[in-house]
């Protein structure tokens, strides 16, 4: 039952440009069904605003990942993808850099959920192994807020 409304909501929003999401529900569950659905419209991904707990968080070259699960390869995290400059305006804001700040925090973020290939490197290159993740990017400041 749950695959038909999907299949529903899917088939309809392809009719439009204008994406409008179904009831994603609460949770892991919410993070499951956004994850499918990014799945289903890869490579476009899903506009929406989302709310996520947020469990850890890491960082690289200044960008910040805020994940949903205590493993980010976990196939039910979700990764919110802050860009650093957002980052440093988020340290300035808060007092604290963003990859401590937000944890155990629910978070609420407007943007685009898409599925994105990560690959496996092996001395700094890439392998014929890879894995996909759901990515909501942060380029501006106004797409993100605390709710709790």
């Amino acid at each position: 039952m749950k695959y038909l409304t999907l299949l529903s909501v899917l088939t309809l929003s392809a009719c439009s440009s204008v994406q409008h999401l179904p009831a994603l529900g609460e949770g892991t569950t919410a993070n499951m069904n956004l994850i499918a659905l990014s799945e289903q419209s890869a490579p476009q991904g899903v506009s929406g605003t989302f709310k996520f707990y947020i469990k850890t968080a890491g960082s690289q070259y200044g960008d910040v990942f805020l994940n949903t699960e205590a493993d980010y390869r976990d196939r039910r995290s979700i990764t919110i993808a802050i860009d650093s400059k957002v980052a440093n305006k988020l340290k300035e804001k808060y007092g604290q850099p963003a990859d401590t700040f937000f944890i155990d925090k629910t978070i609420e973020v407007t943007g685009e959920a898409k599925r994105v290939t990560i690959d496996f490197l092996s001395k700094g290159r890439k392998t014929n192994k890879y894995y996909y993740q759901t990515h909501v990017d942060v380029n501006s400041i106004n797409q993100l807020r605390i709710v709790e």
